[in-house]
């Protein structure tokens, strides 16, 4: 797994979202640069969709949605729609897998004034949805709660 390193994450808030609001619906995008190792996390009340490269849809998207009388961090991963065939879409689902905890360490640790707002939503559930035509590849994953994310990312090396 990649390591996260914050002087390599650059985050840009989309108006009217600012560090503090809003909570309802609030969305992140995050993409990379695969020759630099940069991230790019944009945050805001919809998606950044002129940050995403439609070759290689290799973005994470998340939201936070009321559910069942708490906030979930609901994100998203495309693995294929049938334009990527079963083996390179299994490369895709591995890849993803391997790399989304430095996916959801950067989106926390960027986003990290907004939890000194809202502390309570750093026990919250995030559950990731892998999107793909081939059933073994469709999948809804648990991947804890962004306190994890935040204290490996604030922890000394």
């Amino acid at each position: 797994m990649s390591k996260f390193n914050p002087s390599k994450l650059s985050v840009k808030y989309l108006p009217p979202a600012t560090e503090f609001r809003p909570v309802d619906s609030r969305k992140y995008t995050l993409t990379h640069s695969d020759a630099s190792g940069e991230l790019f996390l944009a945050i805001g009340g919809c998606y950044d969709f002129n940050a995403i490269n439609p070759k290689f849809r290799d973005e994470v998207f998340a939201e936070w949605i009321p559910q069942m009388g708490q906030y979930v961090l609901s994100g998203r991963v495309y693995i294929s729609s049938g334009e990527f065939d079963h083996q390179y879409s299994k490369i895709r689902f591995l890849i993803f897998q391997k790399e989304l905890n430095l996916a959801l360490t950067a989106m926390v640790y960027g986003d990290r004034s907004f939890y000194s707002n809202y502390p309570w939503l750093l026990d919250s559930p995030i559950f990731i949805y892998f999107e793909s035509v081939y059933p073994e590849f469709s999948k809804l994953i648990y991947y804890g709660t962004p306190r994890k994310y935040l204290t490996a990312a604030l922890m000394p090396v």
